[in-house]
């Protein structure tokens, strides 16, 4: 089959998962790769497509994790493809701070363009995520001339030094690699299912807890920025009560204290819009971007209000790589991609026919004696399903890993999340056809049944 060749959008099984090839490829792994860094599946792929991974073996998975977020537009997205293999062929890097290049440029007007607001904004362009919260902190510091930050309960940033210590959960990002950042300031979030006088005093109590730590213990005339996730990704999928984000933008500002939104995972139409922060109408001071911006092509990205951006002395911000042209050209590609084929709108239908259908799931074993669904929660196809155990809300940890086990052996993507290791979470490439989509989740149910 030739690269140009489409991959048959179909779940094909002619091994065990992992099938033998890619067996023999896990023990090279381990014998060459550092322990530290792990392996959800090891299955080994050879090509990608619309919504399935074909692996060494000669095995067709269908996707529902798109490497976390990040193929949204697919692993090999037309534009994509054709944008980078144009950039590739006439140069791959020179380093935007010794000679510039237009796709640089081009993708900062364009997510100035498309973030929340219709201020005048400037954006700086990074690798990773982690990278892109870090600047974000530096540039509220610079504006600010202030040091703390304030994260939430249940946040995840990343796995560098500061944003390990902004990220909430230890196992196993934090575990060991201490002593992190100081000036780091944690306070209540609104988890609705999990809020002990109900969802419907969850925004108004849980701001209002926020709001009153960040006085008390530190004082807001001493906080530089406060950064959440619109939607908690690793924390999972935790969407915050509805007014909760609102109070807390209108409190940094009636304070001068620099909102940063992580935008991370739910970027660029995930959940059916081009942000989350839109839902609300939230305009944040300053956004971070990574994952789904460049199909599958490392990028990142801070994008402000101008006058906070500009506020940093020349050469603050960069690095070598940051911004690399071949990266641009595929940021590019996937934005094109995003508006031609309408990819909130196809989030939405996503959305729609799983939310369905993991309801339907939640009401099916209801009165099961090994587990229950407590909550389905999320937007467009940024989706979880929160497992107890019967007759109250502990965490079914175990079961969660037994039913991912069980999907991963039936040929179907998926990750577990959440503080306490509870959450499946799904994040199918938003091309995925419904046929896929629907075969996926009748997967998961054979998988609630038989585990």
């Amino acid at each position: 089959m030739s690269a140009a060749t489409p991959l048959p959008q179909e779940r094909r099984l002619v091994t065990a998962i992992p099938g033998p090839k890619s067996q023999e490829l896990q023990a090279r792994k381990l014998g060459a790769v550092a322990a530290g860094v792990g392996t959800t599946l090891p299955v080994y792929v050879s090509r990608a497509n619309g919504g399935v991974l074909a692996d060494v073996d000669g095995n067709s998975l269908i996707d529902f994790g798109s490497g976390i977020a990040v193929t949204s537009v697919g692993n090999s997205a037309e534009a994509v493809v054709a944008k980078a293999t144009e950039q590739l062929a006439a140069f791959t890097h020179t380093c935007f701070m010794v000679t510039p290049y237009e796709g640089y440029v081009e993708v900062a007007e364009q997510l100035n363009e498309l973030t929340p607001g219709d201020h005048e904004k400037r954006t700086a362009l990074f690798n990773s995520g982690a990278e892109a919260v870090e600047n974000a902190v530096k540039i509220a510091r610079v504006y600010t001339k202030r040091t703390a930050v304030v994260v939430f309960d249940h946040g995840y940033h990343g796995r560098t030094n500061l944003t390990m210590g902004l990220t909430a959960k230890n196992m196993p990002y934090k575990q060991g690699f201490g002593p992190f950042a100081p000036e780091i300031y944690r306070v209540p979030v609104a988890y609705p299912y999990r809020w002990l006088t109900g969802s419907e005093n969850c925004a108004a109590e849980a701001a209002a807890q926020a709001i009153d730590m960040i006085n008390k213990q530190i004082g807001a005339e001493n906080v530089a920025a406060i950064i959440i996730e619109p939607i908690q990704g690793e924390g999972g999928f935790i969407e915050p009560a509805k007014g909760f984000l609102p109070a807390i933008v209108e409190y940094a500002k009636a304070n001068g204290i620099v909102f940063v939104a992580d935008e991370i995972q739910t970027g660029f139409c995930r959940t059916g819009q081009w942000f989350a922060c839109d839902d609300e109408g939230i305009v944040p001071d300053l956004i971070t971007t990574a994952k789904g911006i460049a199909g599958g092509l490392p990028l990142a990205a801070v994008t402000g209000r101008a006058e906070i951006m500009d506020a940093t002395h020349g050469g603050g911000l960069g690095g070598t790589y940051g911004g690399n042209p071949v990266a641009c050209a595929g940021a590019l590609g996937a934005i094109e991609t995003m508006k031609s084929q309408d990819l909130n709108g196809k989030a939405q239908r996503i959305g729609e026919i799983m939310l369905t259908r993991l309801r339907a799931l939640q009401e099916k074993f209801a009165g099961s004696d090994r587990v229950t669904i407590g909550e389905v929660r999320g937007r467009g196809a940024m989706i979880a399903v929160e497992l107890v155990k019967p007759g109250g809300k502990e965490p079914a940890a175990e079961i969660t890993a037994a039913i991912a086990k069980a999907c991963h052996a039936e040929g179907l993507v998926v990750l577990t999340a959440g503080t306490y290791g509870n959450v499946l979470r799904f994040l199918p490439p938003l091309v995925m056809p419904e046929h896929l989509l629907n075969e996926g989740l009748d997967i998961i149910e054979g998988a609630f049944s038989r585990v």
